[in-house]
């Protein structure tokens, strides 16, 4: 459980950071430099909690390397194996997940900017 939530607030402050600099660099040279600074703020604060998220992410791997350890003392050889593939599978399973529910607000977006310009 605490990896799926380490994993998505990885993917939701990565993505967050992605378009605060999108929006950084679609800024014009004659925007105000209030939103310039403002959006440079955000992008501090990110980088920041970024940062803290993925320290807590080897924290839960450490954790997660700790519960392995024990599990290997009580699970027969192929479970080990199935336990561990398991773990290693779930969050890039969570993250392919997250792309996908990206890409089909991305094309709702689409679909919906299409059907406003007919």
């Amino acid at each position: 459980g605490d990896l799926d939530k380490v994993v998505n607030l990885l993917l939701s402050l990565s993505g967050r950071l992605a378009r605060v600099e999108s929006a950084l660099g679609s800024l014009g040279p004659h925007a105000p430099a209030e939103d310039k600074l403002a959006l440079r703020e955000k992008q501090r604060l990110l980088v920041a909690q970024l940062e803290d998220a993925k320290e807590l992410k080897e924290h839960v791997g450490r954790r997660e390397e700790a519960v392995g350890a024990m599990v290997a003392r009580y699970l027969p050889a192929e479970h080990l194996q199935d336990y561990q593939h398991f773990v290693k599978m779930k969050s890039a399973l969570i993250a392919e997940q997250r792309e996908l529910e990206e890409k089909i607000k991305l094309g709702q977006e689409q679909l919906r900017c299409l059907r406003e310009s007919l």
